[in-house]
């Protein structure tokens, strides 16, 4: 994935069908595809870039979190009028974000995006279609893998473009994520340029929450110091990390390291290298929905290999990874 820069993209359609936005000139026209609009410049820009392309079998769908008063309604009505201006069916549903807050003990953004989730999987049964578009784009991943990097993640995790994602209530989604090479600041030239409206939420411009703080404190800043452009920097390392993860992918899948049990075979494990021992590590703590892997928990998952150290290791949600037989598997 390239990460297109700061000009040029309000050049004209043409030039996103030719291969700035890839996606576009390989999906199908005529295939069903739910989008997810906030009412913000990133989720319209898609919009219309959808309906400018000749995508018709579009269902819009907006959640309202309850979270900004009126401004929260309004963001809905925007929608609503939006989709039917465009021809296109909508779904609106609405969350009470803050008392999930309180009765399951979750963040604000953990609460929102979940409920996000739920109503995803709801218009994915209704609509039949499993396939759901969103407006992230390059100053987003950004601010995902740097936020990923200070959280103790092993290597430059993003957002990938394609991502299948099962929700808390068992439905598979897959989330597309078409301007992931996008900046920001060039969607919304785009919008000016061919005079669509959108709303601005002000909550993002408030130093509360840690993505707003990243966006408008630290990448500035890092800017100033280096002179560079730092957002294309990390959104290109996101690109050059999930290029290695398929390769890792790919390696880990020749190795046949599962027994009929789907438990790690040792022996199997021994053979690979340290990196590709942590890669494999990773992706059955990801399977088995093991929260917060970072660096050290997977150094200490690989200590499992050596039989003269412990044999279990605790994990993050209470249960653990255990070594028994030449075999590692997770337990309580």
């Amino acid at each position: 994935m390239e990460v297109a820069g700061q000009a040029g993209f309000g050049q004209g359609l043409a030039v996103v069908l030719e291969g700035q936005i890839p996606w576009f000139g390989q999906a199908s026209r005529e295939a069903r595809c739910l989008v997810g609009i906030s009412g913000g410049a990133d989720s319209v820009a898609l919009l219309h870039l959808l309906a400018e392309g000749g995508f018709k079998k579009v269902v819009v769908c907006h959640l309202d979190h309850r979270l900004r008063g009126r401004a929260s309604t309004e963001d809905a009505r925007f929608v609503g009028r939006l989709a039917e201006t465009l021809g296109l069916a909508c779904e609106i549903g609405r969350t009470d974000v803050k008392a999930r807050m309180r009765e399951r003990g979750e963040s604000m953004e953990t609460a929102a995006r979940h409920a996000r989730h739920d109503f995803f999987a709801a218009c994915a049964i209704k609509h039949r279609c499993r396939q759901i578009l969103l407006g992230h784009h390059a100053d987003d991943q950004a601010e995902t893998v740097l936020w990923n990097v200070l959280r103790g993640s092993h290597g430059f995790k993003g957002m990938r473009e394609e991502q299948t994602i099962r929700t808390e209530s068992g439905e598979d989604l897959l989330f597309v994520r078409p301007l992931l090479g996008v900046r920001h600041a060039d969607l919304v030239a785009w919008l000016t340029e061919r005079g669509h409206r959108w709303r601005e939420d002000a909550s993002n411009r408030e130093p509360l929450a840690v993505r707003n703080r990243l966006r408008n404190e630290v990448f500035p800043l890092l800017d100033e110091i280096s002179g560079r452009d730092s957002v294309a920097a990390f959104a290109r390392g996101a690109a050059d990390a999930a290029e290695r993860d398929d390769e890792e992918k790919e390696a880990l899948d020749q190795a046949r390291l599962f027994d009929p049990q789907g438990r790690l075979h040792l022996p199997a494990m021994r053979k690979l290298s340290p990196h590709l021992q942590r890669a494999a590590l990773r992706q059955f703590l990801m399977a088995h929905a093991v929260p917060s892997i970072d660096r050290a928990l997977l150094d200490r998952a690989v200590g499992l290999l050596d039989t003269a150290k412990a044999s279990v290791v605790n994990l993050p949600g209470g249960s653990q990874l255990r070594r028994r037989e030449g075999r590692l598997w997770i337990g309580d």
